[in-house]
């Protein structure tokens, strides 16, 4: 209610979305909170949290066979490069860089190394410094190009040479965004890329399996986090510039890439420090920067509540944090820290030598293929290709129930808190400005437009994705016709909307990117959301004398068809539905290679059980007219 006297600043009702998500989420927070400090049976809640999060990715592919291969080898001061190809899925190929001393005597302790999203991949040059510094001082290392990178772009242009959609975490987001539709994370695919790593790493002579390390930087930090927590082989972890926790994140950069972003995780009741609790009691050292854009201040809550966790379990002396008054980066601090760090844990005393200065290598010498690219030289499966396969491997037919658990509806058949401010005529239609309030903290925007004549008239309520605004018109002559038209801003849309929905660069592919995959985490997709507020709006308008609760419609157009839809067959008082522009199905997100402006409809697992077409078929025999659909591009 408190913002109902407050809609006129622009700014405050930007911030419902943000306000309502961030306290949805204090609540799994505050709850948490409580059953970490009950907790005494440690190895009871890694076991939980494992398979929390084992589930949260959708479960593991098969372990197949690596047929590995060696393509060349680059020979440098202490050590070698060996350029390696596996296949971490039948034909879906991994490059790496396999770094192996070449003086003091094998086996030698390893470290794995999954890599950040900086430009080169495993030739960036922050990369080839720790590596090598590590090479050098006895470790064999594996650093391979994660998916959408290096020689890995999933969606490479053959004439732009590069990846169609620029930047990598586009790229991830976007095939992300078709794994949550099939029910898993894209860090399925990621974090397996790494597990089959280690395989080939441990794999090798070399190596001496008993003492095994994991860093990383950004990506490559949460992957450290990740991979450290559900694989026993690891020894010792440092994961740089990425542990921090979701309060802080929600409150200053948001949810990053697809991969950062579990589905339901916050809902679960996990955060950042659960990843430390599914590598202890064993070494964890916290890389953080203090003006890294991974808030310093999540970090340091993050490393408080572990400590206590290292303390409990007599491991205290294992777990360690280095801040450095930086920002975002494997730099050079960070990396001295971590070579005394894994040179105490795993070979059994500090090296403190001074960093060595390392020449680089460019990213083409350092490439594993012909053309730098595995879609050219290797013409294997691409991850497009596994997300359909995977949807073929899930799919099985469902129920309008499957629909209602997805998306967590509830209908909303109590009539709405209202307020009204003032009412206007246009013509011969009286025109009403008025918010309801849909739940506790969101509300709802909206414009009554009522045509002259007594008795009961059919009511629609009008769902635009550009707001209540552009609704207008078609409202102005609904009203004329005898109708009552609510017009309404879905939460999000029109007043509501975000600013950086109506600003980031982000905004063309994935919509108000912040509120959609917030949502996700809190188990709430927008859709579902958005179809309750459609819900609420129902039992406003049946609630008026004027209105025949028996003949109230709704329409829904563009960004607001899809919530119109869901509304439609999961609140069976809506007698009829008009759905404009909708996207024609979810199967077209996972058909085309590249999709825009559907994140916001998104509901996570929804293909394996239904589609939007069984949707409209649920709603029967209530009347659903659908017109100029499109596909995943909007076309």
């Amino acid at each position: 209610m408190e913002f109902y006297h407050k809609l006129e600043d622009g700014k405050r009702a930007a911030e419902m979305m943000p306000h309502f998500l961030r306290a949805r989420a204090q609540v799994y927070f505050d709850a948490r909170a409580k059953r970490v400090a009950a907790t005494t049976d440690w190895a009871e809640y890694k076991r939980n949290f494992r398979q929390a999060f084992v589930t949260a990715l959708g479960g593991f592919p098969e372990r197949t066979p690596l047929h590995p291969s060696v393509t060349g080898v680059i020979e440098r001061d202490g050590y070698r490069i060996e350029k390696v190809v596996f296949e971490s899925q039948p034909k879906f190929f991994v490059t790496a860089n396999l770094y192996v001393p070449t003086t003091g005597k094998a086996p030698y302790p390893a470290i794995l190394f999954p890599l950040g999203h900086e430009a080169g991949a495993k030739s960036h040059f922050a990369w080839q410094i720790v590596i090598s510094n590590l090479a050098k001082r006895g470790f064999v290392l594996l650093a391979w190009d994660p998916i959408g990178q290096g020689e890995r772009v999933q969606l490479w242009d053959e004439d732009f040479q590069a990846s169609k959609v620029g930047a990598s975490t586009t790229e991830h987001t976007i095939q992300g965004i078709q794994s949550l539709l099939v029910g898993d994370s894209l860090a399925r695919y990621t974090i397996w890329d790494g597990m089959r790593a280690l395989d080939y790493l441990l794999s090798r002579p070399e190596v001496d399996k008993t003492r095994v390390g994991i860093t990383g930087n950004s990506g490559g930090g949460t992957h450290t986090s990740y991979i450290g927590s559900l694989d026993d082989r690891i020894h010792v972890a440092a994961p740089s510039c990425y542990l921090t926790n979701w309060r802080k994140l929600l409150e200053t950069i948001g949810p990053q890439d697809a991969e950062q972003c579990l589905p339901g995780w916050i809902a679960k009741g996990y955060d950042h420090p659960d990843f430390i609790y599914g590598f202890a009691p064993k070494p964890f050292l916290m890389l953080t920067g203090i003006r890294d854009f991974f808030s310093i201040g999540g970090a340091r809550e993050t490393y408080a509540e572990a400590a206590k966790v290292y303390d409990s379990l007599g491991a205290a002396n294992k777990f360690g944090k280095v801040e450095v008054d930086d920002g975002h980066g494997y730099n050079k601090e960070r990396r001295e820290a971590a070579y005394r760090w894994f040179t105490r844990w795993l070979k059994g005393s500090e090296d403190t030598t001074p960093e060595y200065e390392i020449p680089l290598l460019s990213e083409t010498e350092l490439n594993c293929t012909a053309t730098g690219q595995v879609t050219t030289s290797l013409h294997g499966q691409t991850l497009h290709g596994l997300i359909q396969a995977r949807w073929k491997e899930l799919r099985k037919p469902g129920t309008l129930e499957d629909a209602r658990r997805l998306t967590g509806f509830t209908a909303r058949t109590s009539a709405p808190p209202i307020h009204y401010y003032g009412s206007h005529t246009a013509g011969t239609i009286r025109v009403t400005k008025l918010v309801y309030e849909t739940e506790p903290g969101v509300i709802i925007p909206a414009v009554l437009f009522e045509g002259q004549g007594g008795g009961k008239h059919p009511a629609v309520i009008l769902a635009h994705g550009g707001g209540k605004q552009a609704a207008r018109e078609q409202a102005m002559r609904r009203a004329a016709a005898g109708e009552v038209a609510l017009a309404i801003d879905l939460r999000g849309l029109g007043e509501t909307a975000t600013n950086r929905a109506k600003s980031s660069d982000w905004a063309r592919y994935f919509g108000d990117y912040d509120s959609a995959m917030t949502a996700i985490l809190l188990n709430r997709p927008l859709a579902g959301m958005r179809a309750e507020d459609i819900s609420a709006a129902v039992s406003l308008l049946a609630a008026r004398e004027n209105v025949d609760a028996s003949r109230i419609s709704t329409e829904g157009t563009g960004a607001g068809a899809v919530p119109a839809l869901y509304a439609t067959a999961l609140d069976a008082r809506i007698h009829a539905a008009t759905l404009n522009g909708m996207l024609a199905s979810y199967e077209s997100v996972i058909r085309h290679r590249v999709h825009r402006g559907v994140f916001e409809q998104v509901v996570p697992g929804a293909l394996r059980s239904y589609d939007l077409p069984d949707l409209i078929r649920w709603c029967a025999p209530r009347a659903v007219k659908v017109t100029g659909s499109v596909d995943a591009l909007g076309m």
